[in-house]
């Protein structure tokens, strides 16, 4: 039987690397994109088993032989920090939509099965009364949400207009092995392991009565798996990738540490975020298997 050929763009990242071991463990070809740019990644993981290529994916002419005879496509390359984005959203629009434009036009050329788009839960914005489920507008409030929500629309046009299946997958906080500790845009379980790490004080934003979603890399990975599985009846459709539980990160920091200060609050970040689940547990049968309890917990 033929084995099975998959690519995955940004390939070398957190939670891309962990999809590219799992696909090996699957025996897929693996093919990986990744131009190496990002300066919040610790390093970049490498599969042994897997075919990189140091491209950009904004390259069309360059990317586009890698396509041909591929059955599916993991686009997870992107420009992924918020503060980073505000800096320079022109860089986040090239990668983030010129990006996935052509991505998407390579996979329609190539015939490709399908594409799983990695999408984010900053997508609902403010606005949007958690839990948040697929079916609320969108209320992006800086260039990063704008970038990938307009990912988002062109997944679904090339669905609609050229018959190219996509699945749309919205994380939430994403934590596990591998996650960023480098710098201030470090996620906020990066961040404290490097506090702690470093003995000083694990550092909150406001009273940290603030909560988040956070969601295992393993159960992300998961979910794209099954995605790759169910393409077909999820083709054009988005889905939420969370616990659909909500901790606040004062209770994260006091389940690390006792050494704890507070920062002065940040304005126009969400005080709630909570995944809805259900429409991809029930289509997928999709559920979260690990807490970020029971990772601290582990992890100490």
């Amino acid at each position: 039987m033929k084995q099975s050929k998959v690519l995955v763009t940004g390939g070398e990242g957190f939670i891309a690397s962990h999809l590219v071991d799992k696909l090996i463990s699957l025996n897929f070809n693996v093919v990986v994109i990744d131009n190496e740019s990002s300066e919040c990644n610790d390093q970049f993981y490498k599969n042994s088993n897997a075919t990189y290529y140091r491209y950009d994916i904004c390259d069309y002419g360059e990317i586009r032989h890698l396509f041909n005879d591929v059955d599916f496509v993991f686009h997870m390359a992107a420009e992924t920090k918020i503060q980073i984005a505000l800096q320079n959203p022109l860089l986040c629009f090239k990668t983030n939509i010129l990006g996935t434009s052509t991505i998407l036009q390579c996979c329609k050329e190539a015939n490709v099965k399908a594409v799983i788009y990695s999408s984010t839960s900053s997508a609902y914005g403010l606005k949007n009364l958690p839990p948040h489920d697929e079916t609320m507008p969108t209320d992006c409030l800086n260039p990063y949400s704008v970038s990938k929500v307009s990912g988002e629309e062109i997944c679904k046009m090339y669905t609609k207009l050229y018959g190219l299946h996509t699945v749309i997958l919205r994380y939430f906080n994403v934590y596990g092995p591998r996650q960023s500790t480098k710098g201030p845009y470090a996620s906020v379980l990066g961040i404290f392991n490097r506090q702690l790490n470093q003995k000083t004080p694990l550092t909150v934003v406001g009273d940290g009565e603030q909560q988040r979603d956070f969601v295992h890399v393993a159960d992300v990975v998961y979910a794209n798996i099954l995605s790759m599985k169910h393409y077909k009846k999820c083709s054009g459709e988005i889905f939420n990738v969370g616990s659909g539980k909500s901790v606040s990160i004062i209770d994260i920091a006091r389940m690390m540490s006792d050494n704890i200060i507070c920062l002065e609050p940040r304005e126009g970040e969400a005080f709630l975020t909570q995944a809805n689940i259900e429409k991809i547990t029930t289509i997928m049968n999709w559920s979260p298997t690990k807490t970020v309890e029971k990772f601290i917990k582990e992890n100490k």
